[in-house]
């Protein structure tokens, strides 16, 4: 979300009266690269660019390319083979070991299905959906390169019949797809991927230690909510960062917040009975990741708690939370905590189990081949 949003500012911030812009989209990868399909770069005709497409190899002669497909007004899908270590066509040891194809498109301001509309209509609304973008097709096809078609989780028609398996495919297991689809009269090749609000946090608590976790939560693009019971120590001048700032007696503040399949919530207000309280409230709504600061001892008195007073969370519920919270990182400051914090989130919703990369066997991103024609990437 967070690369989306600046390529969001930059296109905004430009006069569109004078300058042209493109985008240049990852839309397939064979082997080992930097970037996976989807990652983007906008480009306008006096050199700005925003976003990347690779650790920074492939951008210099993508912006050439962006230029020759501003002049021209048509989009081409150009593709970089780095699976040589000696290959020096672009002028630089690449060594990725991959393939890496980039659709280069000229963007039309007037035009509302342009990628970046679309993207400033899922920034606006943070919903779920799959789009699917034509990035070749076989002469004489009506069909242009460049026409998307976006399917949201409300029922639509707009879709046509023979992209809409593939879209559902795309919605269902959220890995991108590339597709060669044939057509009467030729063929199409479509990049298909998943867009999702991302990750927010609501954190209850306004503590010293909660300002790193917002701080470093926010630079990497996540929603925060910050919630507490003092309104002193929900100053905005503590919390600049934060997305929303809500005062909120513990016993009421579920019912002031919306949940979602990407909410975290985190407890750490050092405050016993305000964590027992929000605690007590959150287990029954569908927060999928909860986490608690403090000891397991802390968490087990809350439990004994429930027990007493004739509470019972059945143990798929009670497995939503996470008490000590935090991958085992040796963490000690309060900075060190919050990327410990952080990082047990991102690798729960990324149902990863935090580990080293160095000991994961095969490759570090998941692919999956569903037919002989469709190749989740």
């Amino acid at each position: 979300m967070k690369e989306i949003n600046r390529i969001l500012t930059i296109y905004d911030q430009l006069d569109h009266a004078q300058r042209k812009v493109a985008l240049a989209t990852v839309v397939y990868v064979e082997g080992s690269a930097y970037r996976r399909p989807g990652a983007r770069m906008l480009v306008s005709d006096d050199g700005r660019w925003e976003g990347a497409i690779s650790g920074g190899c492939l951008e210099g002669d993508a912006l050439r390319k962006a230029r020759q497909v501003m002049l021209d007004g048509k989009p081409m899908v150009v593709r970089y083979d780095t699976m040589d270590d000696d290959a020096n066509s672009l002028g630089v040891g690449l060594g990725c070991n991959g393939i890496i194809d980039v659709f280069i498109e000229p963007i039309d301001p007037a035009d509302p299905m342009n990628p970046v509309a679309l993207l400033g209509e899922f920034s606006q609304l943070r919903d779920r959906r799959v789009i699917a973008t034509i990035c070749r097709k076989t002469p004489g096809l009506t069909i242009k390169e460049g026409s998307r078609f976006v399917l949201t989780e409300q029922l639509t028609d707009q879709v046509p019949g023979w992209l809409q398996q593939d879209m559902e495919l795309v919605m269902e297991v959220g890995k991108p797809l590339t597709s060669i689809i044939p057509l009467i009269g030729g063929m199409v090749e479509v990049f298909i991927e998943r867009l999702d609000p991302g990750i927010e946090l609501v954190i209850f608590g306004a503590g010293y230690d909660t300002i790193p976790l917002t701080r470093l939560a926010t630079e990497i693009g996540w929603r925060v909510t910050v919630t507490e019971d003092c309104i002193a120590h929900l100053a905005p001048k503590r919390f600049p960062e934060a997305t929303c700032l809500l005062y909120a007696d513990a016993n009421a503040v579920t019912d002031k917040l919306v949940f979602t399949d990407r909410t975290a919530a985190v407890l750490m207000s050092h405050n016993y009975n305000y964590d027992l309280a929000v605690l007590t409230k959150l287990l029954p709504r569908d927060v999928p990741y909860i986490g608690v600061l403090g000891p397991r001892k802390r968490y087990e008195k809350m439990k004994a708690h429930w027990e007493r007073m004739g509470h019972s969370f059945s143990p798929s519920i009670l497995g939503r939370v996470h008490s000590p919270i935090g991958l085992d990182l040796g963490a000690e400051t309060p900075d060190e905590i919050a990327l410990s914090i952080l990082s047990e989130v991102k690798a729960f919703f990324s149902q990863r189990n935090g580990g080293f990369l160095t000991d994961r066997p095969g490759p570090i991103h998941e692919r999956v081949t569903f037919d002989e024609e469709i190749v989740i990437i």
